[in-house]
């Protein structure tokens, strides 16, 4: 069964740091190249960062640069988002997918598998 699940998620203060995790359980994850995507209430699905197979190429949206990272142990079949100094505008419910092409890919439509979402709430 071909199955994406997040995990890290949480309740944190403006300024913390939370790292997501996304691990694929029936497939690999090192041919596909995986997105982050957050929603949250009342407002669409947006991409938050993607990473190409191979970890050749990174995309970043504009306010999450220099605060997130995203990257890819193929190993453990998982791909990471780490998140710091987090601000209550972060706030969403953040989901992983995957998609076979091999390079970024930042809009919704382009990804296969969709996990189930982890909630990331930021407030003081």
């Amino acid at each position: 069964q071909v199955q994406l699940v997040e995990s890290g998620g949480g309740l944190v203060q403006p300024g913390e740091s939370l790292r997501l995790s996304c691990t694929a359980t029936g497939f690999t994850l090192d041919t596909y190249a995986i997105g982050w995507f957050r929603q949250a209430p009342g407002k669409e699905r947006k991409v938050v960062s993607s990473i190409s197979s191979g970890e050749i190429r990174t995309y970043y949206t504009d306010s999450v640069k220099g605060r997130f990272t995203i990257s890819r142990d193929n190993a453990k079949n998982t791909v990471y988002l780490q998140m710091n100094n987090l601000k209550p505008e972060d706030t969403a419910l953040y989901y992983c997918a995957a998609t076979d092409q091999w390079t970024i890919a930042t809009l919704a439509h382009e990804y296969d598998y969709w996990g189930q979402g982890t909630q990331v709430t930021v407030s003081s």
